[in-house]
């Protein structure tokens, strides 16, 4: 098989023709259709999350179908459309696992981290942690569309449940989470505002296309006092700027995965019952819950399409900040999947 992997940190991937996975207990061999491109993959790729396990195939938004079942598999069945999530694998057994939290397990391994991910024509998964899906039909989103919905979807959706009743709310870095999470708030009759790099009139047009009530520079403040402000983008000195946009008894949230220095800034910014914290992670009750709120709302991610070979120029975009909504890898493209690019 083909797949994309990262040897050393720093590098770009390098394309390798690898022995197909063979699944063990309890895991399933898929053939990926395709995997959504993270901001995740970019920190992996750049040396800025610790510790992963080189050399590792990244990708953690994997749409494919089961091709074949390891031993002790229940429930699944060869041929099945299946989606794959960060969160690969957790004890089971843990404080954590036993309370519902199985995000915050000491254990837990991650999909395109420490377990090989979906840069590849097949991958293996714990079948525990695979998503089943609805096949592609005229009223069912396409492989490609449905990827960014694995991470981008499953964080941005629990990091909107962290802000409770939240009626105002400011979403910070308006890409592949927020536009999904805009279409969640619309629905649900919130009012969001979003706050771009400064000068990002591209991001700034993209948001007021998916509902915005407002959008701007980070650098400028809200038109209103903010009830939650959700934090997608990856700079620390984020959170002291929403901190000042969030009214008393409001909450910043910050939902990704890797963020650089929180600078210091004035207790008076957080007095009055504000509060910060961390999104680490999902559960699968996320992803169910996400999931079938998503199929009943119809949401629509907007995809740039990649091919395989092009994983490290998808990377470039992204850092860059030169895409609007998600980057999509195409593994097993139909014709149509390509219309879908922009």
């Amino acid at each position: 098989m083909r797949a994309m992997v990262l040897h050393r940190l720093g590098d770009e991937l390098q394309i390798e023709q690898l022995p197909r996975p063979v699944p063990g207990i309890n895991q399933v061999q898929i053939q990926v259709e395709a995997c959504g491109v993270c901001r995740t993959d970019v920190h992996l790729v750049d040396g800025e999350l610790p510790n992963p396990a080189l050399p590792i195939i990244p990708g953690h938004e994997i749409i494919g179908r089961i091709s074949a079942l390891g031993p002790g598999v229940k429930g699944l069945t060869v041929n099945q459309r299946v989606g794959v999530p960060w969160l690969g694998w957790a004890c089971g057994k843990c404080d954590f696992c036993s309370s519902g939290q199985e995000n915050l397990c000491d254990s837990a391994r991650f999909t395109g981290y420490q377990i090989n991910g979906g840069y590849a024509e097949y991958t293996v998964a714990d079948a525990r942690y695979c998503f089943v899906l609805a096949d592609e039909s005229p009223n069912t989103p396409s492989a490609m569309e449905l990827a960014p919905l694995m991470c981008a979807g499953l964080i941005g959706y629990r990091a909107l449940r962290f802000a409770g009743e939240a009626k105002r709310i400011g979403l910070y870095g308006f890409g592949a989470a927020a536009h999904i999470v805009a279409q969640v708030l619309r629905s649900q009759g919130r009012v969001f505002y979003a706050f771009t790099r400064p000068g990002d009139t591209k991001s700034q047009q993209f948001a007021l296309h998916f509902g915005a009530a407002w959008a701007g520079g980070s650098d400028k403040p809200a038109p209103v006092a903010l009830d939650a402000a959700l934090l997608f983008a990856s700079a620390g000195p984020l959170v002291p700027l929403a901190l000042r946009q969030v009214k008393k008894g409001g909450c910043v949230i910050c939902a990704g995965i890797h963020m650089s220095d929180i600078p210091t800034f004035p207790y008076a910014d957080l007095w009055g019952e504000r509060t910060i914290r961390s999104v680490a992670n999902l559960t699968r009750e996320d992803g169910l819950e996400f999931l079938n709120l998503a199929q009943k709302i119809h949401i629509r991610t907007k995809i740039t399409i990649f091919s395989l070979e092009k994983a490290n120029e998808a990377l470039a975009s992204l850092r860059s900040g030169g895409l609007q909504g998600a980057a999509v890898l195409a593994i097993r493209p139909t014709d149509s999947d390509w219309h879908q690019s922009a």
